[in-house]
């Protein structure tokens, strides 16, 4: 069976940086398993995927437009330090957010002044070259549940 629109797919897979250095991969959490054709991971992995079958490897490095997107300085914008949770706080840490549309995004802290935080709604990985190694371990049809849903169901899955 090959990776194609509508199947369940599932990988094992090393996301690199262009420094070599490892970002992600499934060695420490486990495969990934996702409903190909439908978003589920960055297009251009997902594109590298397509037609593929079981045993099959692929290394591709996906361009920002295709991975997280690129940088959008507008995104960046400070906030009264009030707004932010109590305690100690330091660049780097991630907080949920709603935008003004009232969707939930994460943010990253990027810098602290004395009444102010300046926050990067950006994914941390916009605007890098993605470097996947990814190994198809298994391919199925997906259930009428999970196409309907768009996502896969089952151990690990919300529903």
């Amino acid at each position: 069976m090959t990776v194609t629109k509508d199947r369940v797919v599932t990988i094992a897979y090393t996301l690199k940086g262009d420094d070599g250095s490892v970002i992600d991969s499934s060695s420490d959490h486990g495969d990934l398993e996702y409903l190909h054709g439908h978003r589920n991971i960055v297009e251009g992995l997902e594109s590298a995927l397509d037609g593929k079958s079981v045993g099959e490897t692929v290394t591709t490095s996906v361009e920002p437009e295709q991975g997280y997107g690129t940088r959008n300085d507008e995104l960046v914008f400070s906030v009264p330090r009030s707004n932010m949770p109590e305690g100690d706080l330091s660049p780097g840490m991630q907080f949920a957010a709603q935008d003004a549309n009232g969707n939930q995004q994460v943010v990253t802290l990027v810098g602290i002044q004395d009444d102010t935080v300046t926050l990067d709604a950006n994914h941390p990985l916009a605007g890098a070259t993605l470097h996947f190694d990814a190994t198809v371990q298994d391919v199925r049809d997906a259930t009428g549940e999970e196409l309907e849903h768009g996502h896969v169901h089952g151990p690990g899955h919300e529903h």
